[in-house]
């Protein structure tokens, strides 16, 4: 039996397999088709082919531990030399495409570290589960997102429900991040937070938009943002929380009315700089600075900004926004530098490395968004499906939808079709994304492909230019689609 390649527990040392309630084994690793050889090379072999007890029968056994908490016992397979091992078998449930399995791991009975290595199988088994609820939860989330920022790129700044909208938006953004940290966690192998290569741009407008819209507020903000911006690459929920973080700040050292000025540019160090406290190796940045003209920072305070529950706010106020931003941007290997004079404003500034290339900021105009090709979407998922057509279609392309790698093979091999462009999810049962990547390439080479996933993934695969995290907005969507379609990552001249 070939197994899924996004199987969590495909490359742990012991068998483990993943069991229908009808005893079809949906999955199984490399540790258990070499137990159980031949047993396991149908497409679908049945557990009862490897079952050994005589004490139980397999539909009732299987229909017993389906709702059971996770638990080890003892219990007894058949190898392919006939002989029938006892095997020290932890069971829990695992849920895929809304339907529950048995996860079961096996480890030979006799052995003096069987007991310790049962106890890391409850572990890995909680992993599994804490996957799943992660992937589930960003399909969800992807959904909210697409739909509600879908909404906010057509209402007027003066709606009435924008706010409302708004707050829909944050929200499934901070739970986005909940989200992420569980499938950080539920991973066995260290990988990194999504950071794709993007244009700093499109995150400054986007949280300036947030503040912006707040009611009753007397601000002027002005924008002046490099229309060629280098490429950085970055984890958005988190660099966007840095902004927030800077711009929250500058509104509260605003007594009344005031100015805040948002600048970014391309920098390149030929040899290594310092800006304050900012050490800045040779290289190319993006640096983004916030200026306020607020009552500023006193001179003894300054070099205390970035103190962890220092400040000189009253409650609620933890003292941990600084130290949150400086946390955020050296993670990503920049540099954060303020300089303030007490009664007439501060200054921000954010480095981040970046490369010589540009990533063209298309969000500025929602119009330029559109197209009329079509795009082929191909989820396991029917709320990213409708999702996916409901905003692609709102801007003019044509769409079509596959809920397996097969449907999608089969579109693709109509003689009508013209499919310019495919967005597939990389976690799908049977056929992965991979491998309908794989066939897509051979069938027909030409055709552009975007993949998405909920899972935190090994930095370097797929390309960044053409991986989509998930949970995504419209805007994100549609911005990753027309710079595939036209190939808009360029290199600097």
């Amino acid at each position: 039996m070939k197994s899924d390649s996004t199987f969590l527990l495909e490359n742990a040392g012991w068998p483990v397999l993943l069991v229908g309630r009808t005893g079809v084994v949906m999955q199984s690793n490399q540790a258990a088709q070499s137990l159980f050889g031949a047993a396991m090379s149908s497409a679908r072999p049945n557990f009862s082919t490897i079952w050994a007890e005589t004490a139980y029968d397999v539909a009732k056994f299987l229909a017993e531990w389906e709702q059971a908490p996770s638990s080890t016992i003892s219990l007894k397979f058949r190898l392919p030399d006939g002989s029938t091992p006892a095997f020290l078998t932890t069971i829990c449930t695992a849920t895929e495409q809304e339907q529950k399995y048995l996860l079961l791991q096996l480890l030979p009975e006799s052995g003096p570290s069987a007991l310790s290595l049962a106890h890391k199988q409850k572990l890995d088994c909680a992993l599994q589960l804490a996957r799943t609820v992660s992937l589930d939860f960003n399909n969800a989330l992807t959904s909210i997102l697409g739909h509600s920022s879908l909404l906010l790129s057509k209402m007027e700044m003066n709606h009435p429900w924008r706010m409302s909208m708004m707050s829909i938006e944050k929200s499934a953004e901070r739970a986005a991040e909940i989200a992420s940290d569980l499938g950080a966690f539920s991973l066995q192998e260290k990988e990194t937070r999504g950071q794709t290569a993007g244009n700093l741009n499109v995150i400054l407008q986007k949280t300036v938009e947030l503040f912006q819209a707040q009611p009753g507020s007397k601000i002027n903000w002005s924008l002046q943002l490099e229309r060629k911006l280098f490429a950085a690459k970055f984890d958005e929920a988190k660099i966007q929380q840095a902004f927030v973080k800077i711009l929250e700040n500058a509104v509260q050292a605003i007594p009344r009315e005031g100015q805040i000025t948002v600048t970014s540019r391309d920098l390149e160090l030929t040899e290594p700089s310092q800006d304050r406290n900012a050490r800045l190796a040779a290289g190319a940045y993006v640096c983004v600075e916030i200026t306020d003209n607020g009552e500023g920072i006193e001179t003894e305070v300054l070099p205390r900004i970035f103190e962890p529950f220092f400040t000189t706010k009253k409650a609620p106020h933890r003292g941990l926004g600084l130290a949150w931003v400086y946390g955020i941007v050296t993670n990503h290997g920049g540099g954060v530098a303020v300089s303030s004079t007490p009664g007439n404003g501060t200054s921000v500034r954010v480095y981040l490395p970046a490369e010589r290339r540009f990533v063209k900021d298309r969000t500025m105009e929602t119009k330029d968004l559109g197209g009329n090709q079509t795009i082929l979407m191909v989820d396991d998922e029917e709320l990213m499906l409708t999702m996916g057509e409901t905003v692609l279609s709102a801007y003019g392309y044509s769409v079509l939808t596959a809920s397996s790698g097969a449907k999608a093979l089969e579109i693709l091999g109509r003689p009508e079709a013209h499919i310019d462009l495919v967005v597939t999810d990389l976690v799908m049962p049977t056929m992965s994304g991979r491998e309908l990547v794989e066939h897509i390439q051979k069938v027909s080479p030409g055709t552009q492909i975007i993949c998405t996933s909920g899972f935190v993934r090994p930095s370097g695969q797929p390309d960044d230019a053409r991986y989509l995290q998930k949970p995504f907005t419209s805007q994100q969507l549609l911005s990753k689609v027309k710079q595939v379609l036209v190939n808009e990552v360029v290199p600097v001249d």
